[in-house]
């Protein structure tokens, strides 16, 4: 039978700088309790933010599992497996050859272009890299 049952896992940190523009974006640990938007695309995401904090302190809601929107860095397909790009939103990597970028997550909808929001499949508890 099917259910509707989601597992998601959402922990609040500190803001490191202003994140109100990278709400449904990749953010990385930048120091203890504190995250900070993802700025390259080897970085390791710990999530994808779930709101807009306006300045640095301000509560950062993360989502680490389950699934969430993402906004896109380019057109996806569905089931593409996902990272970050240099600016925080999702991108496909290649296993075999984006191998210095990890893997976080499955699309679960196709994008049409960049900054168009998708579904997405999430666990940043276990990234992997795209080897």
């Amino acid at each position: 039978m099917a259910t509707d049952m989601q597992l998601v896992s959402d922990v609040t940190f500190e803001a490191a700088a202003d994140l109100s523009a990278k709400q449904f974006h990749f953010v990385k640990l930048s120091a203890a309790k504190t995250v900070a938007a993802c700025s390259a695309a080897t970085d390791i995401p710990c999530g994808i933010l779930q709101n807009k904090p306006s300045a640095a302190g301000r509560p950062a809601v993360v989502r680490m599992l389950g699934l969430s929107k993402l906004s896109a860095d380019a057109a996806l397909s569905a089931g593409a497996l996902i990272g970050t790009s240099a600016d925080g939103q999702g991108a496909a990597k290649t296993p075999g050859t984006d191998t210095t970028e990890y893997v976080v997550g499955i699309a679960l909808e196709a994008s049409g272009a960049a900054g168009e929001l998708i579904k997405v499949s999430l666990n940043c508890l276990n990234p992997h890299r795209a080897a």
